[in-house]
């Protein structure tokens, strides 16, 4: 379980393919923090370290994991957001977050905020996974690269997240342009509430 509140980006420093996954080494602050089975969300996924050496670690996607998210366009070089998980004694100061990426989204545009800046999103339209609460509500929560944003201006396919220049530097959101691809996890309220109603 994450919160949405990334720690810093991790760079990526080898890809090895084995079969249908794929291994990726990265680097960042926290290292030598880690240890091996640990959960640790990139771009909001939830992935296992399965090697730690020589200052970096090692995780392993599967074939459903790289179809469903952006991680197999990494590079390397590549800035990752990365979260460890959740601890239990602290504040929630994002929102609660699995870690199960539900689809990719694109982004279509970036208006400047005087200051900030507003990005939007358009992600495959699909009706039944609507009605099983995969949708986005104004002033509600959704996590893009696994960082926990408030929406805005949300249509049946599409929404609008404000970033703070704080956001935009000490996340991967630097490097997000017209036409490229994130994560997004909606929101597990809103799935929960929507399997209820249909009980």
């Amino acid at each position: 379980m994450f919160s949405g509140i990334i720690e810093e980006f991790a760079t990526v420093v080898a890809i090895q393919k084995d079969r249908d996954n794929i291994d990726f080494t990265l680097r960042c602050s926290f290292v030598d923090e880690l240890s091996i089975d640990q959960s640790v969300a990139h771009n909001g996924v939830c992935l296992t370290v399965v090697k730690i050496e020589n200052g970096t670690y090692t995780v392993t996607a599967m074939k459903e994991t790289l179809e469903r998210t952006n991680l197999g366009l990494l590079q390397v070089g590549d800035k990752v957001n990365v979260e460890r998980s959740m601890l239990m004694n602290g504040r929630l100061d994002g929102h609660i977050v699995q870690g199960h990426v539900d689809e990719t989204a694109r982004c279509t545009a970036m208006e400047d905020a005087n200051g900030s800046t507003y990005f939007t999103f358009e992600y495959e339209e699909n009706r039944k996974m609507a009605r099983n609460g995969y949708f986005t509500v104004d002033k509600g929560s959704v996590t893009v690269n696994g960082v926990s944003l408030t929406v805005c201006n949300p249509t049946s396919n599409s929404f609008q997240v404000a970033i703070i220049p704080f956001t935009f530097e000490h996340t991967n959101f630097c490097d997000i342009r017209v036409g490229s691809v994130v994560n997004i996890e909606f929101d597990i309220l809103g799935k929960y509430i929507a399997r209820l109603s249909q009980l």
